[in-house]
């Protein structure tokens, strides 16, 4: 058991039972600022505004690509056993229930570990739970050989950018068309990366 901010938590690597607990975990954010973005020929800026009413986003639930019925969302795919470049770690609560999930793949042609999703119970926000999983991030990272940690997260999500650069993170990139064609039209999707050191 670790303790973080005089809470107990397990963290652990993801077992095949923790499946649903991931997949129903409420990873949905209420926001009263957005980092506005204009971009410009030689690059982009960004700037944090306040937003009212506050937004709350509710991510909605991944379609599965080939028709399998059991989804295809982020944090999917093979299990570790089958993928030694990817990990699910996992916070459970003293009660039994997930408290969070981060889940991360490494690109070994260019030393990337990936933050494919991280995602933080609401009741277990603003406790060090993030930070922790992201902890275990880093050190899987420094197993595999990664020069550098990435993520992608849109514009909207000021709670978790501010987390992301608190734990070191930078920005590194925009791309301003990979949400067209999603429920997430108008957003920006910024990358952040940090190094592993």
């Amino acid at each position: 058991m670790t303790t973080v901010d005089d809470m107990d938590y397990e963290f652990r690597t993801a077992r095949p039972e923790d499946a649903e607990a991931i997949e129903a975990l409420d990873g949905s954010f209420t926001t009263r600022t957005i980092f506005h973005v204009a971009v410009a020929e030689g690059g982009f800026t960004l700037r944090e505004i306040p937003v009212d009413p506050p937004i709350h986003k509710v991510f909605p639930a991944e379609e599965a690509d080939d028709g399998d019925s059991e989804g295809s969302g982020e944090g999917d795919g093979p299990t570790d056993e089958e993928d030694p470049n990817s990990r699910t770690f996992v916070a459970v609560g003293t009660n039994g229930g997930l408290a969070g999930f981060a889940a991360v793949s490494y690109v070994p042609w260019n030393r990337r570990l990936a933050i494919d999703d991280i995602e933080v119970a609401p009741a277990h926000r603003g406790q060090g739970v993030g930070r922790t999983l992201m902890g275990h991030a880093v050190e899987f990272a420094r197993e595999r050989g990664a020069g550098h940690l990435w993520l992608e997260v849109t514009n909207i999500n000021a709670p978790a950018i501010h987390a992301y650069r608190r734990m070191g993170f930078a920005f590194c990139g925009l791309d301003t068309m990979l949400y067209n064609g999603t429920p997430s039209l108008g957003e920006y999707a910024l990358y952040m990366s940090m190094p592993c050191l």
